[in-house]
C-alpha cells in the first residue's frame, strides 16, 4: 500500500471516521492498524493513602496546620513592630475574621508566649492585643506576661470603646452568645504558656485608624510601670509651664490698648473681644458692653470656619482678630493659643483680663 492510498481518507472530511494507521520505521510497505498496537502495559496511577510512606503521610496539611501557621504569621507580624515604654514591649495586630476568632486568637497568644517549635517572646515582658476585623461580631484579645496589665489594659480599653465591647467569661469563645456579661477582670485567665490572656466580644466596632491608635494609647498606658503619684510622670508639664508657653506665641495686650484695637476704625479686619468666664462670674462681677459671650468649653467650635454648623455667623475668615478676656487672664492664654491651633493667627488675650479691665476704669455693667 503506497503512502497516497494509506492518507487517502482525510481525518479532517465530515462524515468519514477511518481507522488510524501508523507507518513504524519509514516502512511504507508496513502500516498497522492502531488497535493492533494496544498491547501497551501502561495504566492511569491512581492516588491512594495507602500507596504513601510514613515520612509522607506526615507532611499532609490539615485545617488546623493552615489556622496555626496563620496564627503564627500574626504573631511573627505583631513581634515586628513592637514598641518599648519602660522595658516592657507592646503591640496592636489587626486580623480578619476567622470562623472561631476565640480559639484562634487565643492560638496567637500561644505564638506570643513562645511555643518549642517557634521563636515567641520568650522571657520578655510583654502586653499585646489582637482585634479580627470584619462586618460582623468580631473578637478582642489582650495578653501578657503581666497579669496587672492584662487587667488595666482590659478595664480601659472596655472604658474607652464603651458600649462596644463585652468581656467574655474565661474559657468562652466567640460563638457563645447566650446574654451573659462579665467584667473586665473576671474574664482573664492564665495560659498553660505562663501568660495572662483576656478575651472579649466586639459589637459596631470597624476598627478604623483612629480606633486602632486609641488601642496603640491603651496599651502605651498600660505597659508603663506604675510611679510614685506624687512625682509627676516623664515628659509631663505643669499648668504654669503650659500658659508660659502659649504666651510664647501671642502678642498679648493690655485692657486700654485691646480697647483702642476694638474702636481702630483703620483695622481693616474684624477685631472682636471674646469673653469666655462663666455666668456666675458674669453675674457677680459684671460683664463688658458689646463683648461677645462664648464659654470656653465652645470657643473652639464657635470659631473654627470649618464648623459649618457651629461656628458663628462672623467665623468665616482666618484673619479675624480675636482678643479673648477671662477673670485674671490665665485661661483666656491657653484660649488663644488654641485659637491660633486651628488657624486664626491673629488671635490673643489680654493681660490681668477682667479684673485688669475693672480696674483700669474701662466699660463695664453690672446684671440687674
Amino acid at each position: 500500500m503506497s503512502s497516497s492510498s494509506a492518507h487517502k481518507s482525510s481525518p479532517t472530511s465530515y462524515g468519514v471516521s477511518p481507522v488510524p494507521l501508523i507507518i513504524l520505521d519509514g516502512d511504507l510497505g508496513a502500516t498497522y492498524h492502531r488497535k493492533t498496537l494496544s498491547t501497551s502495559s501502561i495504566t492511569t496511577p491512581v492516588f491512594s493513602h495507602a500507596d504513601l510512606k510514613e515520612d509522607d503521610r506526615t507532611t499532609l496539611r490539615t485545617l488546623d496546620n493552615v489556622r496555626d501557621q496563620v496564627a503564627a504569621h500574626v504573631a511573627v507580624r505583631l513581634m515586628r513592630k513592637l514598641k518599648t515604654a519602660d522595658n516592657t514591649q507592646y503591640g496592636v495586630a489587626l486580623t480578619l475574621s476567622k470562623s472561631d476568632d476565640g480559639a484562634f486568637l487565643r492560638l496567637v497568644a500561644s505564638h506570643l508566649a513562645g511555643r518549642p517549635a517557634g521563636p515567641g517572646l520568650k522571657e520578655k515582658p510583654y502586653l499585646v492585643a489582637v482585634a479580627t476585623t470584619g462586618t460582623g461580631d468580631s473578637s478582642l484579645l489582650i495578653c501578657g506576661t503581666d497579669a496587672a496589665k492584662v487587667q488595666r489594659a482590659a478595664l480601659l480599653t472596655t472604658s474607652k470603646f464603651i458600649g462596644y465591647i463585652t468581656p467574655l467569661p474565661s474559657g468562652s469563645g466567640l460563638n457563645q452568645d447566650d446574654g451573659t456579661s462579665a467584667s473586665a477582670s473576671a474574664s482573664a485567665r492564665t495560659s498553660a504558656d505562663g501568660g495572662t490572656v483576656w478575651l472579649g466580644r466586639v459589637r459596631g466596632l470597624g476598627w478604623n485608624g483612629y480606633d486602632e491608635a486609641a488601642l496603640w494609647d491603651v496599651l502605651q498606658k498600660c505597659a508603663q510601670e506604675l510611679v510614685d503619684p506624687s512625682r509627676p510622670p516623664p515628659g509631663s508639664r505643669g499648668i504654669d509651664e503650659l500658659i508660659a508657653t502659649a504666651r510664647t506665641r501671642l502678642h498679648r495686650l493690655l485692657p486700654r490698648q485691646a480697647l483702642g484695637e476694638l474702636r481702630d476704625a483703620d483695622i481693616r479686619v474684624p477685631v472682636l473681644l471674646v469673653d469666655i468666664r462663666p455666668p456666675a462670674y458674669r453675674a457677680k462681677y459684671g460683664q463688658i458692653p458689646g463683648a461677645i459671650v462664648v464659654e470656653r468649653m465652645l470657643l473652639e467650635w464657635r470659631f473654627d470656619p470649618r464648623c459649618v454648623e457651629e461656628r458663628l455667623d462672623i467665623a468665616t475668615r482666618y484673619d479675624l482678630r480675636v482678643i479673648v478676656i477671662c477673670q485674671e487672664g490665665l485661661a483666656s492664654s491657653l484660649a488663644a493659643a488654641t485659637l491660633q491651633d486651628i488657624g486664626l493667627l491673629n488671635a490673643t488675650d489680654v493681660v490681668g483680663g477682667f479684673m485688669a479691665w475693672k480696674e483700669e476704669g474701662l466699660p463695664v455693667e453690672l446684671e440687674s
